[in-house]
């Protein structure tokens, strides 16, 4: 059974002349328990409006959300989220971030206090506990917002570009801390990004979408043993292939906007 089910997902919002612009068509996909699926396509086809229809953030049109084989909607809590972002709230402290979701939960103190140091712990911010957001690096302020999101032990974790704002050797240490606590935690994780180099590093499942109105493409099961090397030749092969038909949807795009430029002059 998977953990998460998508089915025919379909999402519209207006537009400026009075009508609807499609962003989903139909979408559908199965994640399973401990993977971590990848979501990459052209920028603006609709994967953010995706995680948050995942999360319960937005009410699609048309489909369905499965959890555990159990339907959800828009306002429920099952899903942690880490957002493109930087969300820490500067007046309180790492573990004053982290335990936010508990508190909003009534969690006892007692329970609170040991899941907020094991978090800690294996997100691998011991000693920075008492630190303000602006007394941190970028890297450990998106280690602080993973922690904050998983304390709360949500059946699934959505990023969104978690790692975009990064320099590119944060990026990648990240990347690999981010599976490192993965496997720790054995969470099942939806995540979003442009940088294919990410997506085949990562991922166990990558989905490639299309231009709005978005469909799946292609999917993409990663059969690469972690960890990784970035530069072997079964990842550059995997690269070679997403990106070629991610050049195709790019191309696609810029001939509709060069279509629709021209019928509006």
């Amino acid at each position: 059974m998977p953990k998460l089910s998508v089915r025919d997902i379909s999402k519209s919002y207006p537009n400026d002349d009075s009508g609807e612009v499609e962003v989903l068509d139909g979408i559908s996909f199965d994640v399973h328990d401990g993977d971590l699926l990848c979501l990459v396509g052209p920028s603006g086809c609709g994967k953010t409006t995706l995680l948050k229809i995942i999360a319960g953030l937005l009410e699609p049109d048309v489909g369905r959300v499965f959890i555990d084989d159990e339907e959800v909607r828009a306002g429920h809590n099952r899903v942690g989220y880490i957002f493109q972002q930087e969300s820490l709230f500067p007046w309180r402290t790492v573990r004053q971030n982290i335990r936010f979701g508990l508190e909003i939960a009534n969690v006892d103190k007692t329970e609170m206090n040991v899941r907020v140091d094991e978090i800690i712990e294996i997100v691998g911010m011991e000693g920075l506990e008492d630190n303000y957001p602006h007394e941190i690096s970028g890297g450990q302020a998106r280690k602080t917002e993973m922690a904050r999101s998983l304390v709360v032990s949500p059946d699934i974790l959505v990023a969104d570009e978690a790692f975009s704002n990064l320099d590119a050797q944060t990026r990648n240490y990240l990347q690999e801390e981010f599976l490192r606590i993965q496997k720790r935690t054995g969470s099942t994780i939806v995540f979003v990004t442009h940088n294919v180099d990410e997506a085949v590093f990562m991922a166990d499942h990558i989905l490639m979408m299309s231009n709005i109105p978005a469909k799946i493409l292609k999917e993409y099961k990663i059969d690469i043993q972690k960890p990784r090397v970035r530069t072997s030749p079964e990842c550059l092969a995997y690269r070679s292939d997403i990106l070629s038909l991610l050049k195709i949807e790019q191309e696609k795009a810029m001939s509709q906007a060069r279509q629709k430029q021209s019928a509006s002059t």
